[in-house]
């Protein structure tokens, strides 16, 4: 039993490693129902207040990304996300996104910084005070970046990445599905 104990103690370091190849899946899958959370509002109309964006939405076509931390292709997703909210304001799509830290003090001018960087104006950037996230939504902790589409209160598509695998072209990725969640025609 000790060597076990010892061999696993050894080997449990590179674990990760192993399973690098395993698809990430992290947050609610097709078919479920996204539940109320609050995150205080870094950037957006509502900036200081804590607020529920999924309380808004209602059967609005919606985007919600949980990341963990400030990079260039959640950036890049970011912008996209605000050309198609101002591309079609006829379906009422919504995004925004939500920083997951225990800090929210700390990370609110780094996210006001990087929002204005990529020149975000109609996503609103929040953090939730809980590295898990809302319980709810089973946020897998091996996840950099969890995005959810949604329409009529159901997941639709989910994606999921580690760190450093969202990049420009897994952010297209997640752009060109938002067909799927607009109106027909669209």
């Amino acid at each position: 039993m000790r060597s076990v104990a010892v061999s696993f103690a050894v080997l449990a370091p590179f674990l990760p490693c192993v399973f690098a190849g395993e698809p990430c899946t992290s947050g609610l899958t097709p078919g479920k129902k996204p539940g109320p959370y609050s995150s205080i509002v870094s950037v957006g109309s509502e900036r200081g207040q804590s607020h529920c964006y999924i309380c808004d939405t209602a059967d609005h076509p919606a985007v919600v990304v949980f990341a963990r931390h400030l990079s260039d292709p959640l950036g890049k997703l970011v912008i996209g996300l605000d050309k198609a909210i101002a591309a079609d304001k006829v379906a009422g799509l919504r995004a925004w996104v939500t920083f997951l830290s225990d800090d929210q003090t700390a990370l609110d001018p780094k996210i006001v910084e990087w929002g204005k960087k990529y020149a975000v104006h109609g996503v609103p950037l929040g953090v939730f005070e809980n590295l898990d996230g809302p319980p709810s939504y089973r946020l897998s902790r091996d996840a950099d970046v969890t995005v959810l589409l949604f329409v009529n209160r159901k997941v639709v598509v989910n994606f999921a990445f580690r760190e450093a695998e969202l990049t420009e072209v897994r952010a297209a990725d997640v752009l060109k599905a938002l067909p799927g969640i607009l109106p027909a025609g669209r």
